[in-house]
Order: structure tokens, then C-alpha cells, then sequence
């Protein structure tokens, strides 16, 4: 019988991810003990090859599965701008080269748009959260969230692209939203959530 879920690694080194999952872990009633990458051993990480947020998020959980022996989530998730072919997509975090900074990536977006108007800038954020268990079984959830591109950056929570970008039914962007308004919006929040429930429902199962 399959043991229940209690103890994950989440595949990341970014402090606040971390710190998102164990907030919607705990908001949703979940008992479950969030490690990320920097709280074991380290390990070859796999290059992200795919062309899809699904395909790059079961790549990175499969080898933080295989590597620690733990239940592994990944996400791999980046914004879509409807007027550049919906990209950077997968290309998000490098967007304005392999080492990138946030901030040059989203100058970058914004430059690419610059004559655009308003009604045009739409984009959304997509992310895919992938698990992968010890026993073989994996599993997978999308979720987005639709807006548009500010005209310039504004804001100073939130990361990545945060400061560019305005939620649909927002008159901000998300770097303005607080920890919790973003959760609850938010494409990572959603998938988040989506994945967290599917793990206490697995729990329940092997009672």
C-alpha cells in the first residue's frame, strides 16, 4: 500500500518559492514538511530541455526524486505575451540571456512592447507543478493567470516578472499585492494549491 506523503523536496533554490509553498501547505490544512534544494545533498541538476512548463517541471522532480528518495514537486512556470508569439514561455528566466537578471529580462519584455498599445499588451503567466513519488507515480496540474503588460515597472514584492505585469480584475501589478492577495491569484498559487490537494486526498486514500 502506498505510504502517505508527509516530508517533499521541492525542487528549487529560490527562498521564496519555498517559502509560497509551505504558506499554501499550511493554508490548506496539509501536514506536510516542505525542504528545498539547499536543505540536501546536492546533485547533478538536469538541464531543462523541454518545450513545455509541463515537460521542464517533470524533468527537475524526477531527478530531485531520484536523487534524494523523497516525494519531489517542481514547477517550471514564465509569462506569455499574446503580441510576441506568446513568448519568452520556457525561455522566461533567460530571456535576455542565460545569466540574466530579473531586471534586464524584464526591460527586455518591456522594450519588445514598447509601441504597443494597451489594449494589445496581453500576456499571462503560466506555471505546471509536477510530482513525482518514490513508488513511480507522477503527476502534473497547469494553471495561468490572464492580464497585461504595465507600460513600467512598479512595485517591490514579488519576483521575476511581478513588476511588468497587472491580473486581470487588479489595477496594480503583482509586485504591489501583498504575499497573500498574490497567492490567491496567482498561476503558481492556483497549480499550488491544485497539487497540495491532490496530496492530502492521496493521504486520505492510504488511510
Amino acid at each position: 500500500m502506498p505510504q502517505p506523503i508527509t516530508r517533499v523536496v521541492l525542487a528549487t533554490h529560490n527562498p521564496k518559492k519555498l517559502a509560497e509553498l509551505r504558506r499554501i501547505a499550511d493554508a490548506a490544512g496539509a501536514d506536510l514538511t516542505v525542504v528545498g534544494l539547499d536543505e540536501v545533498g546536492a546533485f547533478p541538476e538536469p538541464a531543462e530541455t523541454e518545450d513545455t512548463f509541463e515537460g521542464n517541471a517533470l524533468i527537475k522532480a524526477r531527478a530531485a526524486c531520484a536523487a534524494t528518495g523523497l516525494p519531489a514537486l517542481a514547477d517550471d512556470s514564465g509569462l506569455e505575451v499574446d503580441v510576441l508569439n506568446r513568448m519568452p514561455g520556457v525561455r522566461t528566466a533567460r530571456w535576455a540571456g542565460a545569466k540574466a537578471s530579473d531586471e534586464a529580462n524584464r526591460r527586455l519584455v518591456l522594450a519588445q512592447v514598447d509601441d504597443v498599445p494597451e489594449g494589445r499588451r496581453t500576456a499571462r503567466f503560466v506555471c505546471a507543478v509536477a510530482l513525482v513519488l518514490p513508488d513511480g507515480r507522477e503527476d502534473v496540474v497547469t494553471a495561468a493567470l490572464e492580464g497585461r503588460l504595465a507600460f513600467e515597472e512598479s512595485g517591490s514584492n514579488g519576483f521575476g516578472y511581478d513588476p511588468i505585469f497587472i491580473a486581470d480584475g487588479q489595477s496594480v501589478t503583482n509586485a504591489n499585492l501583498t504575499p497573500d492577495q498574490k497567492d490567491a491569484i496567482s498561476h503558481r498559487g492556483q497549480a499550488v494549491r491544485a497539487m497540495v490537494g491532490r496530496i492530502v486526498q492521496m493521504n486520505e486514500e492510504t488511510r
